[in-house]
């Protein structure tokens, strides 16, 4: 929208991502294989064969969690994410879904081509420890937006990937302060 209705937009907040494809550029700069990692997954979930009884198993599970929450997350929120992915993903079409959501990561576009028509205020929200992508790389990314009137990073320390689950109250006050300012 920030492209397509700039006059609409008072700002973007980039929340714990990377504004890159999942290009060889991002992997030097720390961010993670997307490609390498979904592929596996991708191929086992592709079938023709209806698969009523799927069900993610804890390596996908495990995975998802240790990615976005930390490895040393707390065994209450491992629980309880895990049974809800079980639960999403559950049957032939959760499957599908699953196998959707990863083709869509592993193919993703990247933006840097766009992001010198952003014209509004950013404020990039990223976590020290986001295991998917690097606080270096946005550190870089955040230097596209060249006709913002303002564009900054704020790093939250030990945020993960997802940083509004891991540090939910550094998140929403910088969110906050954005908002009071645009």
């Amino acid at each position: 929208m920030a492209l397509l209705a700039p006059d609409k937009i008072e700002g973007i907040i980039p929340l714990g991502t990377s504004l890159d494809y999942e290009s060889e550029r991002a992997r030097s700069l720390g961010c993670w294989d997307g490609p390498s990692v979904l592929t596996g997954s991708i191929d086992a979930w592709t079938s023709k064969t209806p698969t009523p009884d799927f069900e993610p198993d804890d390596q996908f599970c495990d995975f998802l969690i240790d990615k976005g929450f930390g490895k040393n997350s707390d065994k209450n929120v491992r629980d309880f994410w895990t049974k809800t992915i079980r639960a999403n993903y559950k049957g032939d079409e959760g499957r599908r879904r699953a196998r959707m959501a990863a083709v869509n990561v592993r193919e993703r576009d990247g933006l840097h081509g766009r992001l010198f028509d952003v014209t509004c205020p950013v404020m990039w929200l990223h976590g020290t420890n986001d295991a998917i992508f690097s606080v270096t790389d946005a550190e870089q990314e955040i230097k596209l937006f060249v006709n913002s009137p303002s564009a900054q990073l704020v790093t939250v320390k030990d945020g993960q990937h997802f940083l509004s689950a891991s540090h939910p109250q550094d998140a929403d006050d910088a969110l906050v302060d954005f908002v009071g300012r645009c």
